[in-house]
């Protein structure tokens, strides 16, 4: 995967949490084997934010942006910052997430390099249950959602969860690229699971490795006793951007396969269960906008 002795720059995104960002920083500081670098992208250009990264215990490259790039912006500006200090491999974590033990780094290099994964990437626990998922994980048609469902050691190739984490070789880098600016609150690490499993390097996630982050099911809504999961952002303008993401994605290689099945889901949610034809009228719109690439802003 990397050098004998690789050159890990981890890289953290962070827009104005800088309590949680300095857990964050402590645990990346604390772990066995220290990252060699760290990149803190600031996507506020806070004063607060500014401090937790200036404490921080390791070698810093501070980047603060008085645009708010996004997370997918964020972690592009990143990416690329860790590639130009030379980084043989890069960690990337957003800044309410954290290694969940001390050796998280170490046992993802160990399982790189004995499975010989170009990406590795830890299990993600809640961080207020850990007993459970944060995201899920699929396996073949099912999707586990507790740590009991899985085994305790080894690795599930082909699946992980982008960002969280994940730490990437630079030949997996440059297969696959940096994440799409465009695709802000939603979408961005799906579509780098694409092209991930497009791109045909190993990858993996390392069940010995853990992260812990908050859970991934806010604004999801469960369809049909939970079997079938819909993301419906609270806010309406968040909305729009997440239904225009969407219909990108299934426009691209490798996704085509979930247009149709999001219509299903979607028509069944907004006209059945809200009995909302003008929000299934929105949804259509906007996925529709996403798949003629159409990213400018709503009107």
């Amino acid at each position: 995967m990397a050098p004998l002795e690789p050159r890990v720059v981890a890289v953290v995104v962070t827009y104005r949490r800088p309590e949680l960002l300095s857990v964050g920083l402590t645990a990346l500081a604390g772990q066995d084997r220290r990252p060699d670098d760290l990149v803190v992208v600031d996507n506020a250009d806070d004063p607060a934010t500014r401090e937790v990264v200036e404490r921080c215990d390791l070698p810093t490259t501070y980047l603060p942006s008085s645009t708010n790039l996004g997370g997918a912006g964020g972690f592009a500006y990143g990416v690329l910052t860790a590639r130009a200090l030379g980084a043989d491999l890069v960690w990337l974590a957003d800044d309410d997430g954290r290694p969940a033990t001390p050796s998280t780094l170490a046992t993802l290099l160990a399982a790189a390099d004995a499975e010989g994964l170009e990406v590795a990437a830890p299990l993600v626990l809640d961080v207020d249950a850990p007993e459970r998922l944060a995201f899920g994980l699929r396996r073949g048609t099912r999707r586990a959602s507790l740590r009991s469902d899985l085994p305790s050691t080894g690795v599930v190739r082909g699946v992980a969860n982008p960002v969280n984490g994940m730490l990437l070789s630079t030949r997996a880098l440059d297969a696959i690229g940096v994440p799409d600016p465009r695709l802000v609150v939603r979408g961005d690490e799906v579509e780098m699971h694409r092209r991930l499993v497009r791109s045909g390097l190993p990858f993996a996630t390392v069940l010995d490795a853990t992260w812990l982050h908050p859970s991934g099911t806010r604004d999801v809504v469960p369809l049909l006793g939970g079997s079938v999961p819909v993301y419906v952002p609270a806010d309406p303008e968040r909305a729009k951007v997440a239904y225009r993401n969407l219909g990108w994605l299934t426009s691209q290689p490798g996704m085509r396969w979930r247009r149709w099945p999001d219509e299903a889901r979607y028509a069944w949610y907004h006209l059945v269960v809200q009995r909302d034809p003008d929000g299934w009228r929105v949804w259509r719109e906007r996925s529709a906008a996403g798949r003629r690439e159409q990213f400018a802003p709503s009107r």
